[in-house]
């Protein structure tokens, strides 16, 4: 992809993928394979747990924000292909990978991931698909004083494009390998997590330290959202797709509608 195109041009191409895939807002019905088809890593192996080929509950849409070079594509190919080392290039637009995971007591969960830009230019790319996912990572760099400091914008522009369905937000700490001097103390980070109503994860792409579990942090807390009814499926909105007869979570004694949602 030409890093010179003009941010419309983008945004075609970054909705023409996802809809060849049948993950456009819109879709009657999810495809059989939902394994990736179109992701960075289409032939990657699949984490221990995982469900069968294509045999799919949930869809949660996940996007990894922060600036440029702060590691959101190194975090995401940690996690979704395992492995660490030169990437592609800088991100431009938004990339997509995919991740299967099998959780108790019978849930199995597609997490759609989004690496998105962080350079300025691509902020309008960006923007474009903050209201239709349910999990937002915001990643500041250890090592870069200005990237912890501009989270709260990041923040901000996510929840300014929300409707009605919010989304689940974890910070995350990244480099924390890096030895010398930090230039964001661990207090400092939990307290402005503490201060936006979300969780902190220190990790580190690199030596594989916590990035599973940033991950499972989010996760978790999606599915406490939904058993709570904070967050409900339908409407248009896509950060959350029901995809095979499993029941949609809510809070207990909530009234259920007949049949599987396929929206």
């Amino acid at each position: 992809m030409d890093g010179r195109k003009d941010g419309p041009e983008l945004l075609r191409t970054c909705r023409a993928r996802l809809k060849a895939r049948g993950d456009m807002e819109g879709e009657s019905e999810a495809p059989d394979d939902l394994a990736g088809s179109g992701d960075r890593s289409p032939g990657a192996p699949g984490p221990t747990g995982a469900a069968p080929h294509g045999d799919w509950h949930y869809q949660f849409r996940i996007v990894v924000l922060g600036d440029a070079a702060v590691g959101k594509t190194a975090l995401l190919r940690r996690y979704a292909e395992g492995g660490f080392g030169p990437g592609p290039g800088p991100t431009v637009g938004v990339e997509f990978y995919s991740r299967a995971l099998h959780l108790p007591p019978a849930l199995t969960v597609k997490l759609q991931l989004w690496d998105t830009a962080g350079h300025e230019r691509f902020r309008c790319i960006t923007r474009s698909f903050y209201r239709n996912v349910v999990g937002v990572l915001l990643v500041f760099d250890s090592s870069n004083r200005s990237s912890f400091e501009h989270i709260p914008d990041w923040y901000r522009e996510v929840t300014a494009a929300q409707g009605p369905e919010k989304a689940v937000f974890l910070l995350v700490g990244h480099k924390s390998d890096l030895r010398g001097p930090r230039r964001v103390p661990t207090r400092e980070a939990e307290e402005l997590a503490a201060s936006l109503g979300m969780d902190f994860v220190e990790a580190s792409a690199k030596t594989d330290s916590n990035v599973s579990l940033a991950f499972d942090t989010l996760v978790s807390a999606i599915r406490r959202a939904l058993r709570r009814g904070d967050i409900r499926l339908g409407g248009g909105w896509d950060g959350v797709r029901l995809v095979r007869g499993a029941r949609a979570p809510g809070p207990r004694g909530a009234r259920k509608a007949p049949g599987p949602c396929r929206c």
